[in-house]
């Protein structure tokens, strides 16, 4: 996988979910997240399946994840007891420019920025949660990396998705960025296709369970 799309994903990454700055390591990156689900994270930009083996076999720690990019099958077999496989997810990529993006008849939309982070958020006339996104920017004139987009099951297939990811768009080309960076689902993955985005490689995730001896 290529190095400067990792960092930049990383980077993008901790920005948006208001984690430590990413900390280099031989492999690639430590961050701090410091949620009960997911404590630490460990990015691997050249995993191999020693490497696999090894990490797996040394971080004990509950909710430790490590996120590669190798397909599952290829290091299933290394895994060390005690760990367990994350949804399939691919790392996606793609060119920047500033778009249209008009609510459907029904719906509007909010956007605020805070810390460098846009968010957007589609509600019905109502005040109902519709769709929801959001992208950090580093610092201006970086890769932006778009994070957490959601579409409520009740009101997809009504073009909120790409709504969402054009208003995003728009927002991070107005900080300067021309390149942005996102880790995406296998549902997700369609929408970012029909809008242009290009897919870099799997994008695969380990967590670490808790021992069913360890004390609550």
């Amino acid at each position: 996988m290529d190095a400067k799309l990792v960092r930049s994903w990383v980077e993008g990454w901790a920005v948006s979910r208001g984690a430590a700055l990413p900390v280099e390591e031989p492999w690639g990156f430590t961050i701090d997240v410091g949620l009960a689900g997911q404590v630490t994270r460990h990015v691997l930009v050249d995993a191999d399946a020693p490497l696999i083996r090894k990490l797996t076999g040394t971080a004990t720690a509950p909710a430790t994840w490590l996120k590669f990019f190798l397909p599952p099958d290829s290091v299933a077999s290394c895994v060390a007891p005690g760990w367990r496989f994350d949804i399939d997810g691919f790392l996606m990529s793609a060119r920047l420019h500033t778009a249209e993006a008009v609510a459907p008849r029904g719906y509007r939309v909010r956007t605020w920025a805070r810390g460098g982070t846009t968010r957007v958020l589609v509600l019905t006339e109502d005040g109902a949660f519709a769709a929801r996104g959001q992208i950090a920017v580093p610092a201006p004139g970086r890769p932006a990396v778009v994070d957490q987009v959601e579409t409520s099951p009740a009101h997809r297939r009504r073009g909120l998705g790409s709504l969402v990811m054009r208003t995003l768009a728009n927002a991070a080309v107005e900080v300067g960025s021309s390149a942005a960076v996102l880790g995406a689902t296998i549902e997700g993955r369609a929408l970012y296709e029909s809008l242009g985005w290009r897919t870099d490689g799997p994008l695969t995730g380990l967590i670490r369970e808790a021992s069913p001896d360890m004390p609550g």
